[in-house]
């Protein structure tokens, strides 16, 4: 309906304006990255060693764990005010220790780690990805805190702290990175000393940057009245969160194996560090737009799930699925279009301006995988909300499997710049299987999800957006055919701002013209605050 639309477009409105902060002070921490480091052996070093936390991040915060606790608490808060406060704290107690022992074994697996990511053959320096991998894994234990707190304000519909928290961990990083730039020398690559001044300071520096993003939401529990002690001893209703936690880390586990697959070919052909940059800016839009809606719909999808209400989890998930089309689809349409000009510029600066156009073809080539991102998330929410932790994970198998095939078959290629694009294009694909697969399980489940009014808005939003990614390509090419010389930095802003705005104005006024009306809770909210 169009009031609860509204209400989903506001709770989501407000975390997307903190996500969006946290999404461009992260996308300027890698640009700066990029700037002091260059995407060579250094980079790719370092890259492949922070793989590890930072996929633990995605998966927790991103977020498996998330999805898994937020339903349990909110079925514990539903018992009385003091049951939800104990469940909360044997979580954290336990959910404590459990990661503790999980970050000490990782760090004390640092070597084999780094040899299973790199894979034999790789150009990447395996001592400073090891050096590096003892500084960076740390990060697991605070970054699973985070998600737990972060867990329990979400249960209690609060929603800005967590959406805040990575801000402070970006700056942190900024500030890592600047007194990196200072830092008199390089970075001795040969021979990798654990006590070089440059390795020290990026590894602590990046570290105590999830120490602070889990610790700085503790402050907004505490004024929900929230009181923490260690409860030790078993709790019954633990027994269930401890089987969805298992199969949680079968979850983690397979995708693990799909990542190492991916970064062994990627490392190979030294293009690991592109790929990831790639990977950061398709998850942009998701993140400020897709896990906001997210995020605000699953208690409301947990709750429903608890009362045993499947139509109104099938109406939540539907209004999910459809406001994230009418979001996330137009941009795909336009980041098809400004890839190139938005790479040059982001990337065309220090040590490594000679790489952003490949980097920019590799958006292009994936900027179309957004949406079966946002809607494999949310699919996998669902499931979560049922307390089935177990599908998934097999979702996650048939996903991997496509990926670890279609990977390998890439790391066939000669030309490190067709790998690049291969792999890129394999992660977007991997979420159309999964969307396809989850859809069919789903159906299985719930019954049937609303099909019709989703392929009405898909198609509409599809067409509107095809056409705004043709404006939006006009746009690029009309300034590239005015501007003399070859394009760099400026023309890649130029392009960028001018391909971007109108391409999102024709798209979003063509979607309006075919009545999209998903479009009008977006359009309540934005009125509203005009008026005001």
């Amino acid at each position: 309906s169009c009031t609860s639309g509204t209400s989903l477009a506001r709770a989501s409105g407000a975390m997307a304006v903190a996500t969006a902060v946290s999404r461009v002070s992260g996308l300027l921490a890698k640009v700066l990255l990029v700037v002091v480091l260059g995407l060579g052996v250094v980079n790719d070093s370092y890259t492949v060693a922070n793989t590890l936390p930072t996929v633990v991040n995605e998966l927790l915060l991103g977020g498996v764990l998330t999805s898994i606790a937020v339903p349990l608490l909110v079925r514990a808060q539903q018992e009385g005010a003091r049951q939800g406060e104990s469940y909360a704290q044997w979580m954290i107690t336990m959910g404590s220790v459990l990661l503790a022992v999980a970050t000490v074994a990782a760090v004390a697996a640092a070597p084999l780690l780094t040899d299973l990511y790199l894979g034999p053959d790789t150009r990447a320096n395996a001592a400073l990805t090891t050096a590096f991998a003892y500084l960076l894994l740390p990060q697991i234990l605070f970054y699973g805190i985070s998600a737990l707190v972060s867990a329990i304000l979400q249960a209690k519909q609060i929603f800005s702290p967590p959406a805040w928290a990575p801000v402070v961990n970006n700056l942190v990083v900024i500030g890592t990175i600047c007194v990196y730039y200072t830092l008199p020398g390089e970075l001795t690559i040969n021979p990798v000393r654990m006590s070089d001044a440059h390795l020290l300071t990026l590894g602590i520096g990046v570290t105590l940057g999830v120490v602070a993003q889990a610790f700085i939401q503790v402050p907004a529990l505490r004024r929900t009245g929230f009181r923490f002690r260690w409860r030790w001893g078993w709790d019954p209703r633990l027994n269930e969160f401890g089987g969805l936690t298992l199969w949680m880390l079968a979850y983690v586990g397979v995708s693990q194996i799909g990542l190492m697959v991916m970064s062994g070919v990627g490392t190979r052909a030294v293009v690991w560090s592109m790929y990831n940059y790639v990977w950061m800016l398709l998850q942009l839009p998701y993140g400020v737009i897709g896990f906001s809606v997210m995020t605000a719909i699953l208690p409301r999808m947990s709750s429903a799930a608890a009362d045993h209400d499947y139509p109104r989890v099938v109406a939540d998930l539907s209004l999910g699925n459809r406001l994230s089309t009418v979001a996330l689809l137009p941009i795909s349409g336009v980041m098809s279009a400004v890839g190139v000009p938005l790479a040059l510029a982001l990337f065309s600066v220090g040590k490594s301006s000679g790489d952003a156009g490949q980097i920019g073809i590799a958006l292009a080539a994936s900027a179309f995988g957004v949406l079966p991102y946002a809607i494999t998330m949310m699919q996998m929410r669902v499931f979560y909300a049922l307390k089935d932790a177990r599908t998934p994970t097999l979702i996650m198998v048939v996903m991997t499997v496509f990926k670890v095939g279609a990977a390998l078959l890439c790391g066939l290629l000669q030309d490190p710049n067709l790998v690049l694009y291969g792999l890129v294009f394999v992660n977007s694909f991997s979420f159309v299987v999964g969307w396809v697969v989850g859809e069919f399980w789903l159906r299985h489940r719930l019954g049937p999800l609303d099909g019709r009014r989703f392929a009405v808005t898909f198609g509409k939003t599809l067409l509107a957006s095809v056409l705004g990614g043709l404006a939006t390509w006009l746009v690029v090419l009309g300034v590239d055919a005015v501007t003399p010389g070859a394009a760099g930095i400026g023309t890649g802003w130029v392009q960028l701002v001018l391909g971007g705005l109108l391409g999102l104005a024709a798209t979003f006024g063509l979607m309006a013209l075919l009545r999209v009306r998903e479009l009008e809770p977006a359009f309540a909210r934005v009125t509203g605050m005009l008026r005001r």
